[in-house]
């Protein structure tokens, strides 16, 4: 006898990925894959794009790669409702690209690097999240999940872009939540802390060892797959009551005093 009634399911979903090459992406397109979704994943550079639509492909689970460069709105525009064409619908949407954007206030090239952050970090989810709205909306359930930053509940010298706008994410998140409240679409986001990923490849491994040792309570870096596991528990059907979270997936840095 079966004793709880909602699924931890997602499989038939459709879900689409951004800056899914590699890092955390890469992760919860061959996460998502396993539990039976159907993958669309996303990223602004081909060949490691089409590699991982190869890994998935092979390991016999249905998924297609879009290049896509999430500051393009009218790529966004194009590439989303071929998405859904594609697949018969949009389910879940995980807002992941990104990059650094960190450079002193007063750096010639600041107004430069400021702009990039905001157009890939924040209004990138906003316009992903515009264009998929009608089939989310058709959905059963649709899912939303932006991925912040810990950066989002802090703050790191030189990083004043990057922090901006992954504050704004945290907002946006919370603003979207209360929005579509009443229309069975959740929106919630995670905060990742020290991951092993392309944006800390270029930190030596003494230093990231160091900086786990003073600061995260777990004393390491975390895999992408363990973010990638907190990202599939907000878009289960299960999770339909949990929105508007924003979740940290950090090894206990932010909650940790000395």
């Amino acid at each position: 006898m079966k004793l709880t009634k909602l699924s931890r399911s997602i499989e038939g979903k459709v879900a689409i990925i951004t800056g899914a090459a590699s890092g955390m992406g890469r992760s919860t397109a061959g996460l998502f894959a396993e539990q039976g979704a159907l993958v669309a994943v996303t990223d602004i550079n081909q060949d490691p794009l089409d590699k991982v639509v190869e890994e998935i492909s092979e390991a016999g689970y249905p998924v297609r790669g879009w290049p896509l460069d999430v500051s393009d709105r009218e790529a966004i525009e194009r590439v989303v409702p071929e998405i859904a064409e594609h697949f018969g619908g949009i389910d879940i949407v995980i807002n992941n690209a990104g990059i650094g954007a960190g450079a002193p206030v007063d750096d010639d090239d600041y107004e430069t690097v400021w702009q990039r952050g905001q157009d890939v970090l924040i209004t990138a989810h906003v316009r992903i999240i515009r264009a998929a709205l009608p089939f989310l909306r058709k959905a059963n359930g649709g899912r939303i999940v932006n991925i912040a930053s810990t950066e989002g509940l802090g703050a790191t010298k030189h990083a004043s872009a990057y922090s901006a706008a992954k504050t704004g994410v945290l907002g946006l998140t919370r603003s979207l939540a209360v929005e579509f409240g009443t229309e069975d679409i959740t929106v919630n986001c995670i905060c990742p802390g020290p991951i092993r990923t392309g944006l800390t490849d270029g930190i030596p491994e003494e230093q990231k060892q160091e900086f786990a040792r003073r600061r995260v309570a777990l004393k390491r870096y975390a895999d992408p797959e363990e973010v990638a596991h907190m990202t599939l528990s907000l878009v289960l059907p299960a999770a339909g009551y949990v929105t508007g979270v924003a979740l940290p997936v950090d090894g206990g840095l932010t909650i940790r005093n000395a």
